[in-house]
């Protein structure tokens, strides 16, 4: 097959682009993938051939609306040169909305993939809604990474949706002298649906335990000045497993997730996770297993105070190795597929 892939990819960063990278990956042990993505960017080396990409003004708004029209147009004319099999939009809303118009230019098959926030916040806002109502009615196929998520496509208007989670990408503790497996850890973007202010109210009930911050945003000058002694901002950091080789547990305390990949990435090196009890965390944290699930502050604290005690960290980190070692992105690849077969006939 000829698959046109449209979202963030490579150089960007994000759940999306990594999302992205991981999958064309595999795609293209057997097919020949394209990707149409957000510039101006200048492409990796080896696949430089194959990335496309439409310029589009860095205003927040301005930039996913130019990206639906342009794209579109650019998908077309991309389409005449390489006679794709079928458009796989990532993100549902402006980027899928470029697809949706590139499908009737060019009467191909649209897949689309909802990430989570698309759903769970595009979705509210009034053009937002429109591009999304759109473009989970237009598409010959939709694809969750979640069962939570994929509730709120039919909900929103998709006919039928296929589960298909994340994959679990190989993660490498480069060592050196940092102690490893002591602290207690935070991964994402400092923004307020992640509550990282709840992370450091955690830390104040743990003064003996070091908290490390690994993610950066608005927020971090306002933590940074509440934060107590215990606890290390790291900025953002490409390399999580570095991070995750120095915790002992991570805590995932968003308000929204549509998946929450990091914490298969700490379970897959055994560190076990506590994570607020919504979207698609639950799906995730199996209870008293691989981690554990909270509502309130207090039982948050208790989460913690538990799988702080040795023998219940190392038996939950046992049973997460487990779990993450279920989420291969060659699996997912090949269910990918089996969509794009059907939607090929």
């Amino acid at each position: 097959m000829r698959i046109l892939m449209v979202g963030h990819y490579p150089p960007h960063g994000g759940g999306v682009a990594n999302h992205l990278d991981n999958l064309v990956r595999e795609l293209r042990k057997r097919h020949e993938v394209h990707i149409l993505t957000y510039g101006p960017i200048k492409p990796r080396d080896f696949e430089k051939e194959f990335v496309h990409q439409v310029h589009v003004p860095p205003v927040y708004g301005l930039r996913g609306t130019s990206f639906a029209f342009l794209g579109s147009k650019k998908i077309a004319r991309l389409h005449r040169e390489f006679e794709f099999d079928l458009i796989h939009a990532h993100f549902v809303g402006t980027t899928s909305f470029a697809g949706v118009l590139a499908k009737e230019k060019t009467g191909l098959p649209l897949v689309l993939t909802a990430h989570g926030s698309d759903l769970e916040h595009t979705a509210k806002l009034a053009l937002g809604r429109f591009y999304v109502k759109k473009s989970l009615s237009k598409a010959n196929a939709v694809i969750a990474v979640s069962h939570w998520l994929a509730k709120k496509a039919m909900s929103l208007g998709a006919g039928s949706v296929r589960v298909i989670p994340n994959g679990v990408r190989e993660l490498k503790a480069d060592g050196g002298s940092e102690k490893e497996g002591k602290a207690v850890t935070f991964i994402g973007a400092l923004r307020q649906y992640k509550s990282p202010g709840t992370f450091i109210e955690l830390a104040k009930h743990f003064p003996e335990r070091e908290f490390l911050v690994a993610g950066d945003g608005p927020l971090r000058r306002r933590l940074e000045g509440n934060a107590p002694p215990n606890v290390r901002f790291l900025g953002y950091r490409k390399n999580v497993g570095n991070v995750l080789a120095r915790s002992v547990l991570l805590v995932l305390p968003s308000r929204r997730e549509g998946f929450g990949l990091v914490i298969l990435e700490a379970n897959s090196l055994g560190v076990p996770a506590v994570g607020r009890r919504v979207s698609a965390i639950p799906e995730l944290i199996r209870e008293c297993k691989n981690g554990l699930t909270f509502e309130g502050f207090d039982e948050l604290v208790n989460a913690v105070e538990r799988l702080l005690e040795p023998k219940t960290n190392r038996k939950a980190g046992k049973i997460g190795r487990e779990v993450a070692s279920r989420y291969s992105w060659k699996r997912v690849a090949e269910e990918v597929e089996g969509v794009y077969r059907h939607v090929l006939g």
